[in-house]
This record gives C-alpha cells, sequence and structure tokens, in this order.
C-alpha cells in the first residue's frame, strides 16, 4: 500500500481492535516493511495516538487510552451503533449524559454519509424504548437541530406549541439547551418578542437552521438559573430532599455527591431541590442500589413507601 494517508487509517483501524499486533503481522496485512510500520507508528504518535510499543524479537503494537482523545476511526456499523445509542440517551433525558449526548450527536451526524444517515433513521423508528410515560419524550433529531444551531451560533425558526395549545412560529437566537433530567428546554433571545424566552422542546416542531449567524447576546442569568426561575414563575412545585444513604459518597452517582453534606461517619447524606412528582424521585433514588432512608419531605417519604410496597406485592409469596 502506497498511499500513506490510506496506510495510516488502515493502520489506525487495525490498531483500534483491542489487542496486540506483532509487526511483522501488520506489515503482511499492509503489504509493507515492518520498518515501513515502524515509520507509521511514529507518525501516529505525533498525530497524538498513544500507540504501545512492547519489546522482544516479536514485538507488538496496541493502542492504549491517552491524556486526550484524539479522532476515532469508525467502520458504518459502529458508527450506526453510536448514533443510535446517542438518539435514545439524547431524546429521553438520561440524568447526567443527556447534554453531552446532544453535542455528540450532532457532531456525528453532520459528518455520517447519508446512507448511514438513513440506516440510522430507520432502526431508530423501527425500536422504541420505555419511559417514564410523563409526555416529555423528544425527537432527537429535533435536539441536533438546535444544538448545531447553539453551536453555529446560527438563528433558528420553528413552529411552537404554548401551554394552552396555542400556536405560534418563533425566529429565535438559540443561546443554550438545558436538561431538567425529565425535560428539555431551549433558552434563546426572541427576536420578534425583543426578550429572553424559554421554550419545551417537546412542544417544538419543524425547526431549521436559517443560515443566518449572529453575535450571541450577554444573558442577565445563568441559562440554567433562567430556566428555574421560569419553572417556579409558573407554579412548579418544588421541595427540598434529605435523605441518608448508607454508602460513603464515592459509591453514589454524581448527580448525589455533588449533593452530599459533610460526612455523618459511615452514611452519607445528600441534601437537593427538586421540582419532580415525588414518585418519580422515589424511583430515582431507588435505581441508585444503595439502602437509603427519606428524612425529608414527608410527601417523598410516602412516595417511596408505596413504591416499596408495590414492589414487594409484585414480586408475590415467597416460595416455599
Amino acid at each position: 500500500m502506497t498511499d500513506t494517508p490510506a496506510r495510516l487509517l488502515s493502520l489506525l483501524s487495525l490498531l483500534q481492535t483491542p489487542r496486540e499486533w506483532p509487526g511483522s503481522e501488520l506489515a503482511q496485512r499492509l503489504r509493507v516493511s515492518p520498518r515501513t510500520i515502524r515509520r507509521d507508528i511514529e507518525r501516529l504518535r505525533d498525530l497524538g495516538y498513544p500507540v504501545e510499543a512492547t519489546l522482544g524479537a516479536e514485538g507488538g503494537y496496541r493502542l492504549v487510552a491517552g491524556a486526550a482523545m484524539p479522532p476515532l476511526l469508525l467502520d458504518d456499523e459502529e458508527a450506526v451503533a453510536i448514533a443510535v445509542g446517542l438518539r435514545a440517551g439524547a431524546g429521553h433525558a438520561i440524568e447526567g449524559v443527556e447534554e453531552a449526548s446532544v453535542r455528540a450527536l450532532a457532531k456525528l451526524e453532520q459528518v455520517l454519509p447519508s446512507r448511514l444517515r438513513h440506516r440510522v433513521s430507520a432502526l431508530q423508528s423501527a425500536t422504541t424504548a420505555l419511559t417514564r410515560g410523563d409526555g416529555a419524550r423528544v425527537d432527537p433529531q429535533t435536539l441536533t437541530t438546535m444544538a448545531s444551531a447553539v453551536a453555529g451560533p446560527e438563528r433558528l425558526r420553528f413552529a411552537y406549541r404554548a401551554a394552552d395549545g396555542a400556536p405560534s412560529r418563533r425566529l429565535v437566537e438559540p443561546y443554550r439547551l438545558v436538561s431538567t433530567g425529565s425535560r428539555w428546554y431551549l433558552v434563546a433571545y426572541d427576536l420578534e418578542r425583543e426578550d429572553w424566552r424559554t421554550f419545551r422542546v417537546d412542544r417544538v416542531t419543524e425547526p431549521f437552521a436559517t443560515g443566518a449567524r449572529f453575535t450571541p447576546r450577554e444573558m442577565p442569568v445563568d441559562a440554567q438559573e433562567f430556566v428555574r426561575r421560569g419553572l417556579d414563575a409558573r407554579g412548579a412545585q418544588r421541595y427540598v430532599v434529605e435523605v441518608a444513604f448508607a454508602a460513603g459518597a464515592e459509591e453514589l452517582p454524581q448527580w448525589l455527591r455533588t449533593a452530599a453534606l459533610p460526612g455523618e461517619g459511615p452514611q452519607t447524606v445528600v441534601r437537593f431541590e427538586s421540582g419532580d412528582a415525588p414518585e418519580w424521585t422515589a424511583a430515582r433514588l431507588a435505581l441508585v442500589g444503595v439502602p437509603f432512608t427519606v428524612r425529608e419531605p414527608a410527601e417523598l417519604r410516602a412516595a417511596a413507601g408505596a413504591l416499596g410496597a408495590r414492589l414487594a406485592q409484585a414480586t408475590g409469596p415467597a416460595q416455599a
């Protein structure tokens, strides 16, 4: 293989397989000399790929984790699998990874060939996921269109349905996508109303970037705080949660570790504010997989007790 860029891509594809490759086998596969393989390995290292070599008569090479992630080379099947997985994560607002999923999906779909975008859409339309059924499912394509417009930055048009069902069309300068863990919101400057607005993404249809670039305005407050204030103003019920977990903070997920209070012996006490239904908060806490005790509020204690009773009943009587 005399084409150096093509040979480097082929070599990188082989090295991404989780195994050690003897230099002689790489040379045979790429139809070049072992000396050329050594030079190509150095080229990859210069590009930031952490290729590790082992000593010996039959030295080998493998790609290891580095401090920074260089570009990945994906085949068709891998690209489709990643895109479908990101769409699933982004579309259901999974706590802790939702915004990263949207950013990664927007980047990936920009470079996917049309044949692969068709496969991703076909697979997505043929599958479904079990969600908590609160009507907040979001079209991943809507999210990626918005994320690309935010990154542009590029003005965005879309149709919008208000809480009372009134339809409208909006032209905005998108600023940030914010996830509350159960819903997505777009924070944007509404050009026709000349003010900042939040839009529930599950009420948005027909979004498209206009191609008109803009200089982002300075927000009066942080985007997350802007969304929180809007929810409070619309009467969203918020309450303080305090829960004691029978484990160290290191055993808890990140969203709970950040809410941990100073240590109380072998347990970890967390306190945070929530606007979700107590039943949903109880389910999220149960999914952590660590024994816990709800200290407050009383509504959450009742919801956790009811959830526990339903789960106990679902298991049926003990087998003799």
